[in-house]
């Protein structure tokens, strides 16, 4: 399945619900008052207030010595790549993970970084002998094995602390960094009902994403050792990612944390009722805000143009549909895509 393929329909009702993805969500009226009230400065320069104290907020909170705002989540797990691996060296990740399948291979198409990608087990983790056996010798003819890359949520799904902890140090004892993509970080804090610097505790850096859940517009912040972060910083340069007045941006994110991490349980427990009123129409697969629905006979484009009639927004056929439920999706418009699924398959 590609997550994302066809990622939208021709809505022929107003949309009161998009399941398509947690990147859907908007800005509401008290982030809005948020970012136009917001102290700026050039941040190129290091004079944007708003972006200092983000960058400070969420390395306090999450333990780490520094950190450094960037456009996307995306552009965050690159730059910490190229700041953790010089060319010719190697990371170890999933091969399902999305620093490998879904960022075009930009580490190793602009930074000669090359991948060693591993099959995950079941619970979203990988394995540390499986870890351990990638792990290059000192030999001429192989790169050099310098990081090992996961992810928590994945594919929904929180990893937990003892399990991750496996995986990291099975990386550590290789002499291995150790990198999270944590995309859905609070996501898999409220899941696994643990400390929020717990799971960073673990990590040398952690990438964490304020435009899905927790309904920013715009934004990833890149968090570690102040060194690794200084060279994350030139690197976002060198990308074209430093940004002037950003702190109408940095705002937006400083109210996510404040107000919309805690409420994200709202969404696993929508997501939940969801997935079970979907069980007696086919596979359901549901971890924390998501839920990977494939009807017998697979999703046709018949059921993404039925929903939208309910004004339920769907990705597009691809035998399986992804669906993310999020802080704009209301009891309102989980029952229009309840009675839009029953409506459809006749339940």
């Amino acid at each position: 399945m590609n997550q994302y393929a066809a990622m939208s329909t021709t809505p022929t009702a107003p949309i009161i619900c998009d399941l398509r993805s947690d990147t859907v969500t908007r800005p509401d009226a008290a982030m809005r008052k948020a970012m136009a009230d917001a102290e700026v400065g050039d941040d190129v320069f290091g004079d944007d207030p708003t972006v200092h104290r983000l960058e400070a907020t969420l390395a306090e909170r999450l333990g780490k010595d520094a950190g450094v705002f960037l456009a996307s989540g995306t552009q965050s797990n690159f730059v910490g790549l190229l700041a953790h691996c010089s060319r010719g060296e190697e990371i170890v990740t999933g091969r399902p993970y999305h620093i490998h399948r879904y960022e075009a291979k930009g580490a190793s198409v602009l930074g000669g970084i090359a991948f060693e990608p591993l099959d995950p087990v079941a619970d979203g983790a990988l394995e540390a002998d499986a870890i351990a056996a990638a792990v290059k010798e000192d030999d001429p003819h192989m790169p050099v094995t310098r990081l090992l890359g996961l992810e928590n949520t994945h594919n929904g799904i929180a990893i937990p602390l003892t399990r991750l902890g496996e995986a990291v140090q099975a990386g550590r004892d290789t002499g291995l960094a150790v990198h999270l993509d944590g995309a859905r970080y609070f996501n898999a804090i409220a899941a696994l009902n643990c400390p929020e610097q717990a799971l960073a505790d673990m990590f040398d850096s952690v990438s964490i994403c304020l435009s899905k859940g927790l309904g920013a517009p715009i934004g990833s912040v890149l968090l570690g050792p102040a060194d690794l972060v200084a060279r994350a910083r030139r690197w976002r340069k060198m990308l074209g990612g430093g940004m002037r007045q950003a702190g109408v941006l940095a705002a937006a994110g400083l109210h996510a944390l404040d107000h919309n991490t805690a409420r994200l349980t709202e969404d696993h427990a929508r997501a939940a009722t969801l997935a079970d009123a979907l069980r007696p129409f086919g596979d359901v697969q549901h971890a924390t805000n998501m839920i990977f629905f494939t009807p017998p006979g697979g999703v046709t484009e018949a059921l993404p143009q039925h929903m939208a009639t309910h004004g339920v927004q769907l990705t597009g056929s691809t035998g399986t549909t992804r669906l993310v439920l999020h802080k704009d999706v209301t009891d309102e418009g989980l029952q229009a895509a309840i009675t839009g699924f029953r409506s459809f398959f006749g339940g």
